[in-house]
C-alpha cells in the first residue's frame, strides 16, 4: 500500500463522486480500482471486503470502509472539514443531507427510460430552483459569509459545489436567480484544491454516458 486512500468503484461518477470531490478538496491524492465485470464485484463480496455487499469501497487508515455517508463523515472529520463543534456539525449534516436528496435525482437520471427523461429533467429543475438552491441562497445572504457554516470551508461547501455543477450541466441557467450562489460558485472554483480538481486530467469523472450505464447494469446485475 502506498498510504494513499484506495477507492474501488466503477469508472464513473455514481456514489463515489462525492468522495472523490471531498478527498480532492482536502488536497488528498488517492488511487482508484475500477470494476468492469460482475466477477470482480462478486469476488469483493466473497473475500469479505464489502460489509453490506455494496460499493463504494474506500480503503483508508487500515479500514475497509463502505456506505457513502460513513466514508464522507470520516474524511470530513479527518481533514477538519466538519465544523468546530456539535452545533456546526449538525448544520453541516442537515445541508449535506438536503444536497444528497437533490443529487439522488441526478444520480438516477441516466437510468431513466427515454420517454421519462424530459419529465425527470423538469423535476430536477423544479426541485433545484424551488426547494434546494433557495435554502442555500438564504443561508449565505443571512449570515453574509463566504461559506455555509461558521465562515470556514467545510464538507457542506464541497457537496454544494458538486451539486451546482451537476445541475448546471443539465440546466445551464439554473443559477440565474441566485446571485449569492453565483458568487459562491466563483469563489469555490478558485480555491486551489478545487481548481485543480476541475482541470482536465483530474480524477473528476465526466457526466455518465451510455457506456457507463451499460457497465453499471452489467456489474450489478442480479
Amino acid at each position: 500500500m502506498s498510504g494513499k486512500p484506495r477507492l474501488t468503484y466503477l469508472n464513473g461518477r455514481g456514489r463515489m463522486e462525492p468522495i472523490r470531490w471531498l478527498l480532492a478538496a482536502a488536497g488528498v491524492e488517492f488511487e482508484e480500482v475500477y470494476l468492469e465485470t460482475k466477477e470482480q464485484y462478486d469476488k469483493l463480496i466473497k473475500d469479505g471486503f464489502l460489509l453490506f455487499e455494496q460499493v463504494p469501497l474506500v480503503e483508508i487508515d487500515g479500514m475497509k470502509m463502505v456506505q457513502t455517508r460513513a466514508i464522507l463523515s470520516y474524511i470530513a472529520g479527518k481533514y477538519n472539514l466538519y465544523g468546530k463543534d456539535l452545533k456546526e456539525r449538525a448544520l453541516i449534516d442537515m445541508y449535506v443531507e438536503g444536497i444528497a436528496d437533490l443529487m439522488q435525482m441526478i444520480l438516477m437520471f441516466p437510468f431513466s427510460p427515454p420517454d421519462a427523461k424530459e419529465k425527470n429533467l423538469d423535476s430536477i429543475k423544479e426541485r433545484a430552483t424551488n426547494r434546494y438552491f433557495p435554502v442555500f441562497e438564504k443561508v449565505l445572504k443571512q449570515h453574509g459569509q463566504d461559506f455555509l457554516v461558521g465562515n470556514k470551508f467545510s464538507w457542506a461547501d464541497v457537496q454544494l459545489m458538486e451539486a451546482i455543477l451537476a445541475v448546471e450541466e443539465k440546466i445551464p441557467a439554473v443559477l440565474s436567480g441566485f446571485p449569492k450562489l453565483q458568487v459562491f460558485k466563483t469563489k469555490m472554483s478558485n480555491m486551489p484544491t478545487i481548481k485543480k480538481f476541475l482541470q482536465p486530467g483530474s480524477p473528476r469523472k465526466p457526466p455518465p454516458d451510455a457506456h457507463y450505464v451499460e457497465t453499471v447494469l452489467k456489474v450489478f446485475k442480479k
